[in-house]
């Protein structure tokens, strides 16, 4: 049977020392497309969706809560806000300096809703116990057990699970929107005795949004289906728009009667909006599945992000927006276009009726759960952790783009940074500053360079030399910029030869070969802990290198990298063992493998060394070069001898006796064959096959015919019929065999 050899070696690295050289050519970092600039942090500055930067809104953090999500947030005429929490579950009370104070505080697990009613109170609805309470906004420390009810789901007829929104209408009545049975009820607060009463009933799941068109139409977008409806004053509901998606999770109506409905998951599969846990997890969004206790269960993301669909008064639908990675939490119409609040990487959107978009803002949460107008600005919402941001109504005076972190792999040097904006390439007088600064973590706060402010498309960077780069522009109104780039020059770093396997007895054809008519042998290469021969297939060159067995040729192959990217080329050479010298045994290979004639190289130990070079990338004399060495291994072409062999009849047996001896390799076995019938393996004696010299003694059976076999019909009778002949083969670690016979009478 044949056998593969495999040879392993740890890997290794050759750096090598001597002038500063510097990689193939100038190189160009270039950042002008939306997803590029996204990677960076706007503050007061919008990424439009063709890539551009412009000023934006600017957004300011108001507080944080003590509460890990907020959930809503309301704002009164005086421009204080109220927030609905959970993780604790409570209504805080945000005066426009900061100032918070808690105004109640629930059992629950979150406060879902909170709204500021015609009348001044304060509305709150809460999970999952589904009531909504009505808060006086000059009390402090209410609870569930001191404030008023309202509305108590588990006395009414249909008893719903969950409150999802509240809204009012021009007359002051409250519509409550629920699910686990959908509905809406209708109540009016300023009625001391009033209950509620079911204003619409659905056979989705919930409803999940409402909101009031200028007709006084009640929209509502459910979950289940992804319904949009329009819900007459009668209470006379008729579906306007059917989603592709499951589940609608914000609606808004425009001044020009457009309604906008942001859309999320996937029908047929629940992907019920974020509830708050309890303890400690690192989960951003939790999906509530319909008629759960609490409603929670699971941690899965909902899938393929979030689309907003605009339907026009004509009732004709269109699809507005979409993005795959951020989910809709809640929309707000303006005159300068519709604002998406979205997680799961807390990004404020802009719309237009174009389709047009731009990124606004870049908060420090991972949701942004809701909207509140206010004479100060656009109070948000933000949950993980919670929060309260104040967005601007009117752009910044002064905003700032700070780019990502740019990795140019290797000590580099920096040349000039090109910007251009909408008019032509930035200049002194361009409506921005521009600032760089470098070093060699990644980490900018550790100990990088200032920042310098810079002149663009003039002259270098003047930062010096290191691995990481980062610019930031302070934007003024009216600045525009469409693209930066920085070139750079990376210093050349030695290739490097990590790893290389020999196998002897194998040859690689670069020609097609049949290899159905040959032994196939797979060259792999191997690391420790893992099993021998099994390909690497995860990492670049370790596919398999399939040859055939050929006991004449060598195989070796190797993996080499190059931090630059440069084209590398190969040399190869070869030592004996007991030898100093490396001598040459090809050059200027382009493939990561070589066979070579065995007889090339005498019979004996050896080790290959191989030379990687990017010469082919560098001008005559800068070339850098990094090698490895493969551990020993042995060329042995030449079979073993058989001597001293003797064979006598014994008992009705052919006792045997014989001496192997090889003088590279150790043999490995032996066989025989009595009379020319099949090979029969044998063991040495001692049974271990360890050693250049091995000693074989054998009894073998005489051939037997059953009885009733007749001889073949052309068989010769035998002139001697006591004759017999056997022989013998010994094989070495090198499959290369030598056979004798002897004759026994």
């Amino acid at each position: 049977m044949m056998r593969r050899f495999f040879f392993f070696l740890a890997l290794s690295f050759v750096v090598i020392s001597g002038a500063l050289a510097f990689g193939q050519g100038t190189r160009l970092w270039t950042q002008s497309s939306f997803d590029e600039l996204e990677q960076g942090k706007p503050d007061g500055v919008s990424i439009t969706s063709d890539g551009r930067l412009v000023s934006g809104p600017s957004s300011t953090l108001v507080t944080t809560t003590p509460s890990t999500y907020v959930w809503s947030v309301a704002a009164d005429k005086a421009g204080n806000a109220y927030l609905g929490t959970g993780s604790p579950a409570t209504v805080l009370k945000v005066a426009p300096d900061g100032k918070t104070s808690k105004l109640f505080s629930t059992g629950d697990l979150t406060v879902q809703v909170v709204r500021v009613g015609p009348d001044g109170s304060i509305y709150a609805a809460t999970l999952p116990s589904g009531k909504v309470y009505k808060l006086d906004p000059t009390a402090a420390n209410l609870t569930d057990q001191t404030a008023k009810v309202i509305f108590d789901p588990a006395k009414t007829t249909e008893k719903p699970k969950y409150v999802w929104d509240m809204t009012f209408d021009s007359q002051g009545r409250l519509y409550i929107a629920t699910g686990g049975p959908a509905g809406i009820y209708r109540i009016d607060p300023r009625t001391p005795a009033a209950k509620p009463d079911l204003f619409f009933k659905s056979d989705e799941q919930h409803i999940r949004a409402l909101a009031f068109d200028a007709a006084g139409n009640l929209i509502a977008g459910s979950d289940g289906t992804g319904l949009v409806y329009r819900i007459d004053k009668s209470g006379k509901g008729y579906v306007i728009y059917d989603s592709a998606r499951r589940e609608i999770t914000a609606v808004a109506v425009g001044a020009n009667g457009n309604i906008y409905a942001a859309a999320v998951g996937q029908k047929g599969r629940a992907t019920l909006p974020p509830l708050p846990v309890t303890g400690n997890t690192g989960v951003t969004i939790r999906i509530v599945q319909p008629g759960s206790v609490g409603g929670i269960s699971g941690n899965t993301l909902i899938p393929n992000g979030s689309e907003i669909d605009e339907i026009t008064p004509s009732g004709a639908p269109r699809k507005l927006w979409d993005d795959r990675q951020d989910i809709v939490y809640a929309l707000r119409w303006t005159s300068n276009g519709l604002l998406a609040a979205t997680g799961n990487r807390g990004r404020i959107y802009r719309i237009h009726e174009n389709g047009s978009y731009a990124d606004i803002a870049h908060l420090e949460a991972s949701q942004i759960t809701a909207f509140a107008d206010s004479t100060r600005g656009t109070y948000l919402s933000a949950a993980n952790t919670g929060k309260l941001f104040l967005l601007s109504h009117d752009d910044a005076t002064q905003g700032a783009y700070l780019s990502d972190v740019f990795d140019a792999g290797v000590f580099s040097q920096w040349g000039r940074a090109e910007v251009d904006t909408s008019s032509g390439p930035a200049t002194a007088s361009s409506k921005f500053d521009f600032y760089t600064r470098a070093g060699n973590i990644e980490n900018p706060e550790r100990a990088w360079t200032e920042w310098k402010k810079i002149t663009p498309n003039v002259g270098r960077l003047g930062i010096g030399s290191a691995r990481f780069v980062q610019w930031k522009a302070v934007l003024r109104p009216g600045a525009d910029i469409t693209s930066v780039g920085v070139n750079y020059l990376p210093i050349n770093i030695a290739p490097a030869v990590t790893e290389i396997v020999v196998e002897p007895g194998a040859r690689v054809n670069t020609a097609p070969t049949q290899l159905s008519q040959t032994h196939p042998v797979a060259i792999n290469f191997t690391t420790p802990q893992k099993t021998p021969g099994i390909t690497i297939a995860s990492q670049p060159g370790h596919t398999p290198l399939i040859g055939i067995r050929d006991k004449s040729d060598v195989t070796l192959r190797w993996l080499a990298n190059d931090e630059n990217g440069d084209t590398l080329t190969y040399s190869v050479y070869y030592r004996g063992e007991g030898e100093h010298n490396w001598q040459l045994l090809k050059k200027n290979i382009s493939q990561t493998f070589l066979t070579f004639d065995a007889e090339q190289l005498p019979d004996g130990p050896y080790r290959l060394k191989v030379v990687a070079s990017d010469a082919p990338s560098h001008n005559p004399g800068e070339a850098l070069t990094g090698e490895n060495i493969s551990d020993r291994f042995v060329i042995d072409t030449t079979p073993p001898i058989i001597s001293g062999m003797t064979a006598r009849l014994v008992n009705g047996k052919i006792h045997t006796e014989f001496t192997a001896t090889d003088a590279i390799s150790p043999i490995s076995h032996a066989e025989f064959s009595v009379d020319a019938g099949p090979w029969q393996y044998i063991e040495p004696v001692g049974k271990l096959a360890d050693s250049l010299t091995e000693k074989f003694s054998f009894d073998a059976p005489l051939p037997t015919r059953a009885s009733n076999a007749p001889a073949p019909a052309d068989a010769p009778a035998p002139a001697d019929s006591s004759e017999h002949v056997i022989t013998v083969r010994a094989f070495d670690r090198g499959e290369n065999s030598v056979a004798a016979k002897s004759v026994v009478r």
